[in-house]
């Protein structure tokens, strides 16, 4: 049974049942058991059409290939292997198979398959000795990997270890594919996170949904391309999610289109509070970006003796000088005024270029403890909760959090290597903490608040430039402020800022990406959704 927290999670997120959901293992394992057990379609034809989905995929994409060497484990996976080599084999292909286990070891769906392969007079070589795997392997081939799948966790061991080994260095030194089978051996299908000895694929054929592990990092770069094969689990019979794919299609019913009756206070007032010395662009940016994403007003609240570089920089933002220490810096001095000020406002981006002194820290807190608007906190607003995420949790309005990986490790306190290799958990962990809207900034950027997440696919390393994330900022403020939930907001903002940067790589490169080239192709990025693109080509 469930309990009261787990039904709530269940019912929010069938609000998010248009999105596409990602699985974990025990999603994927409660939809198998849907299938099998209430609608009666036998183990056996869902392994029978996996197996043929992989085959079918090997057949179009290495047609000319010498070889399939399939690499089998002891469990399920390693039955869709078995499978495949049957449908390579009748196909007139040639192929080696190679089982981690003895065939005592082999039991239910994958022991049928292990004996049909026996009676069609294929021979599997039951754990083959390392000399017989590297020789095999050295050869023009390509590999299968169905080794571990979705039920894999911790680290690979005894032969299944071997195997993985084996195969990972005939990649690495002889240009060898691998194939995947439902996802790639030592990845964790659940969170992403990969084993010490990880076999990387070229590409993986899952079946019925992809699975979480495929899009958050580091799994998603040991996943290559990802194939999604319909093996014939009906819709219904799958388990609900609370891990959704963002894409081009959800996005675009997010964003409200701007009507005949809107003016300028109607679709989105931003507040962009930030800006010191030497940090000027940080703030400039977040507001150029609001205001190409969407927004009818955009103020930014920036120090006083730096108020005539906003004036200049700044044509269509409107810039509000605040009270300052003199050297650049806001003070909480500033605090009562900002508040005044941010009461007029539908969102604030706060923390942009705003510097980490003594008194900008103190502004930070106070303001996020009596502002009562949605709030986007980032870069220097994120370091004056360094270790007291807890406090944020006290706000009456929803907050969004924009850090990347280091920042996120300040602000738990934990080493960003620690955060890089557990990027689920701990993006999950200080969405709980701080009741906020957490985004995870990085490739296949995570966006939570602790119950749903989304993951982002768009975006290139172009992004890992000064001032992109000030950029994406602005452009959830915006969206924000036109009234889209903190969650989706913050999903759709990254879709469209790696969309604006796939769109700017594109034409310049991505070794040549500023920030500033992101504000540019913002307009092409929400046309891109529209479809207003190809009507105008």
């Amino acid at each position: 049974m469930a309990n009261q927290g787990e039904t709530g999670g269940t019912q929010r997120s069938s609000l998010f049942s248009h999105y596409l959901p990602l699985y974990t293992a025990a999603q994927m394992q409660r939809t198998d058991a849907a299938a099998i057990k209430g609608i009666g379609i036998p183990g056996v034809v869902l392994m029978e059409r996996a197996g043929m989905a992989v085959a079918e995929h090997l057949l179009e994409s290495y047609c000319e290939a010498h070889c399939f060497v399939v690499l089998a484990g002891k469990g399920n996976n390693g039955g869709d292997g078995f499978v495949a080599a049957r449908h390579l084999l009748e196909a007139g292909a040639e192929a080696r198979v190679f089982a981690a286990g003895r065939a005592a070891d082999y039991q239910g769906d994958a022991l049928v398959n292990l004996k049909i392969l026996a009676k069609l007079g294929l021979k599997v070589e039951h754990m083959p000795s390392r000399a017989v795997l590297g020789r095999a392997l050295a050869t023009d081939c390509i590999v299968v990997d169905a080794i571990f799948g979705t039920g894999f966790s911790g680290e690979p061991r005894g032969k299944a270890a071997e195997f993985i080994s084996a195969a990972a260095a005939a990649a690495g030194r002889f240009g060898v594919p691998v194939v995947a089978v439902d996802i790639a051996s030592g990845v964790d299908a659940s969170t992403g996170e990969a084993a010490r000895n990880t076999l990387p694929a070229d590409t993986t054929v899952t079946f019925h949904a992809p699975k979480l592990g495929h899009f958050v990092e580091p799994g998603a770069y040991f996943s290559g391309d990802v194939i999604l094969a319909d093996i014939g689990i009906p819709a219904d019979a799958g388990a609900p999610a609370d891990h959704f794919l963002i894409d081009s299609e959800t996005v675009a019913a997010l964003i409200p289109p701007k009507m005949e009756f809107d003016h300028k206070f109607s679709t989105g007032r931003v507040l962009v509070a930030g800006g010191s010395t030497g940090l000027t662009g940080a703030a400039c940016m977040a507001s150029e970006s609001a205001l190409r994403a969407g927004a009818g007003v955009v103020v930014a609240a920036v120090p006083a003796s730096l108020n005539h570089i906003f004036e200049e920089k700044l044509l269509e933002v409107m810039s509000a000088p605040f009270e300052d220490d003199g050297a650049g810096c806001l003070t909480e001095g500033a605090l009562g005024a900002l508040l005044e000020r941010t009461a007029f406002c539908d969102c604030a981006a706060f923390g942009p270029g705003l510097g980490k002194s003594d008194t900008s820290v103190t502004l930070a807190t106070r303001f996020m403890s009596s502002a009562e608007v949605p709030v986007v906190l980032d870069a220097d607003g994120l370091s004056a909760f360094a270790g007291r995420l807890g406090r944020l949790k006290r706000r009456t309005a929803p907050t969004v959090l924009t850090p990347h990986t280091g920042e996120l490790g300040r602000l738990l306190g934990v080493p960003a290597a620690e955060v890089a290799a557990h990027r689920l958990a701990y993006a999950r962990e200080a969405a709980k903490k701080a009741g906020a809207v957490v985004v995870l900034k990085g490739a296949y950027t995570i966006v939570t608040d602790g119950a749903v997440t989304m993951v982002n696919t768009t975006g290139n390393p172009g992004l890992a430039t000064a001032g992109s994330g000030d950029v994406l900022t602005g452009v959830i403020a915006a969206l924000v402020a036109k009234g889209i939930e903190p969650l989706e907001a913050a999903a759709a903002g990254a879709f469209i800022h790696g969309a604006a940067a796939d769109l700017a790589a594109a034409e310049l490169g991505q070794d040549n990406l500023i920030a500033s080239d992101l504000i540019d192709y913002l307009p092409l990025a929400f046309a891109g959704l529209e479809g207003e693109e190809d009507e105008n080509e």
